[in-house]
């Protein structure tokens, strides 16, 4: 199974591979138009084994490989692990035929992705996503980025990947908790494009948290599909693409509240989301309304978070939430002086607007973020 997309005449593709033909991976970097050097970079929290076996894989291809481990945290997406990964690749003499491989989630993909973007203006990139929420949203797109000053992704460029790896092995084994935190990132998909997508969610949830290969890789496929169409022909975010980012204007301001307050990585972004999609939904409704239980339930359906528990952070009440409404105004989608959301009046027909009542702004965060 496989998705290929263009981009400027370039062709950019997504291989599913199973554990029996994994070695797919050495075969499609041995006819790659490369120097041979090759800087994987894979995540501290991987489980070693799979590391070893990726790295051999990768060697049959006839590359020169370095291997570098990364503690790829939340709190790591910054400047350093950046200049870590440029001054790797200066210090080895790398050229715009060299190849950077991100064998990790999301925060290392981003940083990865920008360093590929900014080395001698760009060089080849091939991204193995580990966490469900990489897998089904971060590893394509082309959005790369660090969090700086506190804000998240605000620098950052569009590059993407040559290639991307789905392995069965990573999505079997996955930490249940990363497994489920990708969840609502299919979702939204399912909300603003795709009915299959929730008629699979409702319909096969015990073949998918029974990690059923052939229904999960279908699920990616058709989340990954979804998110092609809305920003094959919006690569910069000029407008179509803003619909992806569904739920992500309340996350990200959850994220940041929670993660500079504590310094901990209470919430996983993806957990974020499924909880930022029902403030968007009622902020539009000014309800609860058959959308809004539609995604509570299938988030209550896999176990996932619908609130922030505040018995889990350390944080008053009353902190979080000014934190949670101030955060709000820093999102990098706005262009005025109003924040930008996505609307959804009605399934599939997702709307770019901009939060104008800040009282009822207040009210939405009251009522559907935390207990």
């Amino acid at each position: 199974m496989k998705l290929e997309y263009s981009i400027n005449k370039n062709k950019h593709s997504i291989l599913f591979c199973k554990d029996d033909n994994i070695k797919k991976m050495s075969q499609v970097l041995a006819n790659f138009e490369t120097d041979k050097n090759v800087l994987f970079l894979f995540d501290s929290k991987i489980d070693k084994k799979i590391v070893e076996k990726i790295f051999n894989e990768l060697k049959l291809s006839g590359c020169n490989i370095i291997k570098i481990e990364c503690v790829s945290e939340k709190l790591n997406k910054n400047e350093k692990l950046l200049f870590k990964i440029l001054d790797i690749l200066l210090a080895n003499n790398f050229t715009k035929k060299s190849i950077v491989i991100s064998f990790g989630g999301g925060v290392l993909g981003d940083v990865s992705a920008l360093a590929s973007s900014l080395y001698l203006r760009g060089l080849n990139y091939i991204c193995i996503p580990t966490t469900m929420t990489s897998i089904v949203d971060s590893s394509i797109g082309g959005k790369t980025a660090i969090n700086y000053k506190g804000i998240i992704n605000s620098v950052g460029t569009y590059y993407h990947p040559k290639i991307v790896f789905i392995l069965e092995h990573v999505l079997k084994n996955l930490p249940e908790r990363e497994f489920l935190a990708g969840i609502p990132e299919i979702i939204k998909c399912g909300i603003i494009g795709n009915k299959t997508i929730l008629s699979l969610l409702k319909k096969k949830h015990n073949q998918i948290v029974s990690r059923n290969t052939n229904v999960l890789f279908k699920l990616c496929y058709l989340s990954l599909k979804t998110k092609i169409k809305f920003f094959l022909d919006d690569i910069f975010e000029k407008n179509r693409r803003l619909s992806l980012n569904f739920g992500h204007t309340f996350a990200h301001a959850i994220e940041m509240a929670i993660e500079l307050k504590t310094k901990k990585d209470f919430i996983r972004h993806g957990e974020a989301v499924g909880i930022g999609m029902l403030c968007e939904v009622f902020y539009e409704k000014k309800k609860r309304d058959k959308i809004f239980n539609t995604i509570e339930d299938l988030l209550k359906k896999y176990n996932l978070p619908t609130k922030v528990l505040l018995k889990r952070v350390p944080l008053s009440r009353e902190k979080l939430h000014n934190s949670i409404y101030k955060n709000i105004f820093l999102d990098k989608k706005r262009v005025g002086k109003n924040p930008r959301y996505i609307s959804i009046k009605k399934l599939y027909h997702p709307q770019i607007k901009e939060i104008k009542d800040f009282n009822f702004l207040n009210e939405t965060i009251l009522e559907t973020i935390y207990d």
